[in-house]
């Protein structure tokens, strides 16, 4: 059977004097519709971000930029390919202006009306699509059901506190496969508020240096979840309340204690120590060589079909910017935990390193989420997780964990709360996830040192049939180390007699454990999670030389402050 000659015969519709039915895969209007259901913008956090000085001061207030797309090459951890990339772009933030991959997280308190102005280019058409979310039809993103944006604001307004993404939905085979896609968080409603001194008349803020990016009024980072009701294995149901100490379980509609919100901010929620992010994905690194152009799957306009619509033409070659690339072959040969390349070939196993933390500039400003995890003993940690991957995955943890929502909504709060609850998965017990979806996990950190890995394994979702073993392509390691560990801190500011704090510089430690972290708007940074032992802490940021150069620190059992830099600008 093959092309020429097929077990069965389907005959095919010319697109001869129906070309208007194809029009706008081509050529999309650029010109933005009527928007009269539009209102005022609400979210925080572009001018938090902006105080901070991780961006730069928001073009239009309280409105977030993105730009589709940013196209760039990755080296294969085996140095052996290049991955082609397209990327979401923003042209406000430093860090995100040339794209990455994923996209700066998105976090927005829940309640605050969102806006983002959007611009397709490099080539159109582009959408984006606000996936598990529920904006008006226009504000969905989704091609050919909605506008296509040339230079459009998308407006939404997220009622659940919880984990989303959102991608680019034309041409979405290939687009969301090359890496137009980012996290989209939805925070508590008090959550970049709580930051906030004071507003200007400009409209830009004065933060305070008491409430972290991202925390609430108390000064916690929370996220929704009911663990009063936790559904075991064995059925029966257990309060875990103590297991995770600060959560709320005052219904979501009781009165704000301090009367500042309709209802009380935190009801329903829980306070965490830590979070990772993990992104899991895959790539097939023949679609990036045959198919590098974004417009792969827009056919010509032939008549003939089979003969010059150019259907079949390029199985085995580079596909012209006019060809049409079927996608129709998946084969994934390279793996990534939140971009960080898994350094395995398929049938094999290997860990991502430790110790990886998510710059704040790609973090919506708040500071120290991680993807390897690292935690003191009885901290809360909050796992998020989005399979981003073309074939299905498989978690498993290596200590219990509550799993508290799936694709955005927190399992047993209202108005889900009679249909479900958070359930409890022992260590070592499968995870099954499947392309698109988020699962929120809390997991107690134990008393007891872990030194461990989670794992995830990508399923080879082409030969899955229910009820036989699946096949594994790849298994990646994501440490996970908890102890009993300490910090090192301090504050780096510029030179001079209006010595003023230092955002943004990047600090790294080496030494029996490498990290890095960012300085917060205030030019404070903390080296958290240290074992015993000598460090070099150094700092950098582009435009500037730093006295000293770098510190030696002797961490030994006890905590270590002051460990300060003065930038000059150069």
């Amino acid at each position: 059977m093959s092309i020429t000659t097929p077990a069965y015969t389907i005959l095919r519709k010319s697109v001869d004097g129906d070309e208007g039915e194809w029009v706008k895969m081509f050529d999309p209007p650029k010109e933005s519709p009527a928007t009269p259901e539009r209102l005022a913008p609400t979210n925080p956090v572009p001018e938090v971000m902006a105080a901070a000085g991780f961006q730069k001061k928001p073009g239009k207030l309280h409105t977030v930029k993105r730009e589709l797309l940013k196209n760039f090459n990755i080296d294969t951890w085996d140095k052996k390919k290049k991955l082609k990339v397209f990327s979401i772009a923003d042209g406000e933030n430093p860090a995100a202006s040339g794209g990455t991959w994923p996209g700066a997280t998105i976090r927005v308190p829940r309640g605050a009306v969102f806006h983002c102005k959007t611009s397709g280019q490099s080539p159109p058409p582009h959408t984006i699509h606000w996936h598990g979310l529920e904006p008006s039809p226009i504000n969905d993103g989704v091609g050919h059901c909605s506008m296509e944006i040339g230079d459009y604001t998308y407006q939404l307004q997220p009622n659940f506190i919880g984990t989303y993404f959102d991608h680019c939905h034309r041409n979405t085979v290939q687009h969301f496969e090359f890496g137009l896609y980012e996290l989209f968080l939805i925070d508590p409603p008090d959550a970049f508020f709580a930051s906030i001194a004071a507003t200007n008349p400009d409209g830009t803020v004065r933060l305070k240096n008491t409430i972290p990016i991202g925390a609430c009024r108390d000064g916690k980072r929370r996220t929704a979840a009911n663990v009063a009701e936790v559904l075991l294995p064995d059925e029966s149901v257990a309060d875990y309340s103590a297991m995770f100490p600060g959560f709320n379980s005052k219904p979501i509609d009781s009165p704000d204690p301090l009367g500042q919100y309709p209802a009380n901010p935190h009801a329903m929620t829980v306070p965490y120590n830590v979070e990772a992010l993990w992104v899991l994905d895959d790539r097939d690194s023949v679609w990036s060589e045959l198919a590098s152009n974004a417009k792969a799957t827009y056919p010509r306009h032939g008549t003939d079909p089979g003969h010059n619509d150019h259907f079949h033409n390029n199985a085995d070659e580079l596909a012209d910017p006019d060809d049409f690339f079927a996608f129709n072959d998946f084969n994934a040969d390279y793996w990534f935990v939140t971009g960080v390349p898994v350094p395995a070939y398929k049938g094999g196993t290997a860990p991502i390193p430790s110790d990886l933390v998510i710059p704040p500039a790609l973090n919506s400003g708040v500071s120290g989420s991680q993807v390897s995890i690292t935690a003191n003993l009885g901290e809360t940690i909050l796992v998020r997780c989005l399979d981003a991957a073309y074939n299905c995955t498989t978690i498993r943890f290596p200590l219990d964990v509550v799993i508290i929502a799936w694709d955005g909504r927190a399992l047993g709060v209202p108005p889900f709360g009679k249909y479900n609850k958070a359930y409890l998965v022992p260590a070592g017990d499968p995870i099954h996830i499947s392309v698109a979806r988020r699962f929120d996990a809390l997991i107690n950190a134990p008393m007891t040192p872990i030194d461990s890995f989670a794992t995830v394994d990508f399923i080879d979702t082409r030969g899955q049939v229910p009820g036989e073993t699946e096949s594994v392509l790849v298994t990646a390691r994501i440490p996970i180390h908890i102890g009993d560990f300490g910090w090192i801190s301090g504050t780096v500011t510029t030179r001079g007699k209006d010595s003023a704090p230092l955002a943004g510089v990047k600090m790294t430690l080496t030494g029996p454990a490498d990290r890095t972290v960012w300085t917060d708007a205030w030019g404070n940074y903390i080296i958290p999670r240290l074992a015993d032992g000598i460090y070099t802490v150094t700092p950098s940021l582009d435009g500037y030389e730093f006295a000293p150069p770098s510190k030696n620190v002797a961490y030994l059992n006890k905590n270590v402050s002051g460990v300060n830099f003065v930038g000059n600008k150069i």
